[in-house]
């Protein structure tokens, strides 16, 4: 596999992260080890299972973890959903990072399909 710094998915999910923790500074204090760290942990997950993966022996290793990586995704659409429902973030935020968040979904999706390599068993 090239090496994960050319993939499309990890600059995508490298500037989420940075998109984050941009937005979680305005996070009130006491939600510092709460909301804050749960959703800076959950997009860090994401950049960070692609290229432990991309690091792996074999197709079927990284396509685990591109499964860990779009879990995290979706920890990450909910945590956004939340924090909007709390009034943490606004409307525009939520709206460019959960679209973004989304678009990284289905660019982990598209390249787990395209990897060879059985998950079963």
């Amino acid at each position: 596999m090239e090496a994960y710094r050319k993939l499309k998915v990890w600059e995508k999910s490298h500037q989420l992260v940075l998109d984050i923790y941009k937005v979680t500074k305005q996070f009130p204090k006491e939600e510092l080890f709460g909301i804050t760290s749960q959703l800076r942990r959950a997009s860090v997950s994401i950049p960070n299972n692609i290229a432990e993966g991309c690091g792996r022996d074999s197709d079927r290793e990284l396509k685990r973890f591109l499964v860990i990586a779009n879990g995290s995704a979706n920890e990450v659409e909910y945590l956004l959903y939340l924090s909007f429902s709390l009034g943490y973030i606004d409307k525009e935020a939520h709206s460019k990072l959960e679209s973004d968040t989304i678009e990284i979904m289905k660019m982990i999706t598209s390249l787990k399909n395209k990897i060879k390599g059985d998950l079963k068993s």
